[in-house]
C-alpha cells in the first residue's frame, strides 16, 4: 500500500503532474468564495461614504468621482484584502496546529502560540518604540519562539505528544498573558494606549503596506506548509503506523508547527491577536467537507470569510463606537466554544 492510497479524495492527472481532488471539497470552496465575494462588496459599499454597484463598477473603471476611488482604493479596499489575507494565514495555521495536536482545541490562539507573538509585540511597542514593521517582525519571532519553547517542553522519550503540547502551550500562554499585563502595566499613558489598542486586534487604518507585506509572506510560508500537510495528514494515523511507512514524524512535526506559527505571528503583526479565527475555521471547513485530513485551503478561504464578515459586523452594527474586530470573533468565537463543549460533552 502507497502512502497516496492512505490519503483521501481523488487523483486526477494532468499531463505529468497529479493532484488530489475532493469533489465535495471544490463546491464547498467555490461556495465560500461567493460568500467572501457577497461579504466583499457590501464592506465596499456600506461606511460613511455609501456606494451602489454602479459606484463600485466605475471606480474599477476609473470613471468614479474622486472621493469615491479614494474611500474604496484608500481605505475599503486595502482594509478587505487585509482581512481576507490575515484570515487565510489564520484559517490555515489552525489547521496545521490542530492535526498535530490531534486536538480541536489546539489552535494557535488558545494553546499559547499567538500570546507569544503578541507578548512580543508588546514588548517591542514599550521598551524599544518600534513602528508597525519592527512590531509585525517581533510578533513573527515571539510567536516561533514561543513554539519552539513549547515543543522542547512537551518532548518527552524523544516525542512530543499532542495532549501534552496542548497543555504545555495553555500553560506557557498563562505565564506570556502575565508578562504582557506586567509590561503593560509599567508602560507610561501612551504606550499603555497603543498597547491596549494593538491587543484588542484590529483592522482599522491598515492600508496597501499592509495587503503587500502579508501577501509577500504568505507567498514564501504557504507553499512548505501545503507540501507538509501530506505528511501530516498521514501523522494523523498515529506515529507509529505514520513511521512504519517511512514518515520522519518529529522532523515533520517541528517543521510544520514552525511554518504554521510563522504564518500565524505574520497575521498577529498585521492585525494584532485575533481570537478565534485560526480554532473556528479548521472547524467550519470540516464540517462542510465532511473529509479527515488537513483541508488547508478550505480551512483559510473559512477564515478569510470569518474575519470578512466579523470586520462588517464590527463597522456596521451600531453600539455607538466602532468596535475592534478582535472584540467581535472574541465574542463570537467564545459563544462557539461553549456551543462545541456543550454538545461533546
Amino acid at each position: 500500500m502507497t502512502t497516496a492510497s492512505l490519503l483521501p479524495g481523488r487523483l486526477v492527472r494532468v499531463g505529468r503532474a497529479t493532484f488530489r481532488i475532493h469533489p465535495r471539497g471544490v463546491v464547498v470552496v467555490g461556495t465560500l468564495a461567493a460568500v467572501f465575494l457577497v461579504t466583499g462588496v457590501l464592506s465596499l459599499m456600506l461606511g460613511s461614504i455609501s456606494l451602489s454597484l454602479a459606484d463600485l463598477w466605475d471606480v474599477a473603471t476609473g470613471d468614479a468621482r474622486p472621493a469615491y476611488a479614494r474611500s474604496v482604493l484608500g481605505r475599503k479596499l486595502p482594509r478587505l484584502l487585509t482581512a481576507a489575507l490575515v484570515g487565510l494565514c489564520l484559517g490555515m495555521s489552525g489547521a496545521i496546529v490542530q492535526s498535530l495536536t490531534r486536538n480541536p482545541l489546539g489552535s494557535p490562539d488558545i494553546v499559547g502560540f499567538t500570546t507569544g507573538a503578541a507578548t512580543a509585540a508588546v514588548m517591542q511597542i514599550v521598551i524599544f518604540g518600534g513602528g508597525p514593521l519592527a512590531t509585525g517582525i517581533a510578533a513573527m519571532l515571539g510567536g516561533i519562539g514561543t513554539a519552539i519553547a513549547v515543543y522542547l517542553l512537551a518532548r518527552r522519550d524523544g516525542a512530543s505528544g499532542g495532549l501534552r503540547l496542548v497543555l504545555v502551550g495553555i500553560g506557557t500562554g498563562s505565564l506570556l498573558g502575565a508578562v504582557t499585563s506586567l509590561v503593560t502595566i509599567r508602560a507610561s499613558l501612551d504606550d499603555a494606549t497603543t498597547v491596549q489598542l494593538w491587543t484588542a486586534g484590529s483592522l482599522t487604518g491598515r492600508g496597501w503596506p499592509h495587503v503587500i507585506a502579508l501577501a509577500l509572506a504568505a507567498t514564501v510560508l504557504i507553499p512548505p506548509l501545503v507540501v507538509l500537510a501530506k505528511s501530516t495528514t498521514l501523522i494523523e494515523m498515529g506515529d507509529d503506523t505514520a513511521r512504519a511507512i517511512g514518515i520522519p514524524v518529529e522532523r515533520i512535526r517541528f517543521l510544520a508547527l514552525l511554518v504554521a506559527v510563522a504564518l500565524a505571528g505574520v497575521a498577529t503583526g498585521a492585525a494584532g491577536p485575533i481570537a478565534f479565527i485560526a480554532f473556528a475555521a479548521p472547524h467550519v471547513a470540516r464540517i462542510l467537507v465532511r473529509t479527515p485530513g488537513v483541508l488547508l485551503w478550505t480551512s483559510g478561504i473559512a477564515g478569510a470569510v470569518l474575519l470578512a464578515a466579523a470586520d462588517l459586523l464590527a463597522q456596521h452594527v451600531d453600539i455607538s463606537l466602532r468596535t475592534p474586530v478582535g472584540l467581535v470573533t472574541s465574542l463570537l468565537g467564545g459563544i462557539y466554544l461553549l456551543w462545541l463543549l456543550a454538545r461533546r460533552l
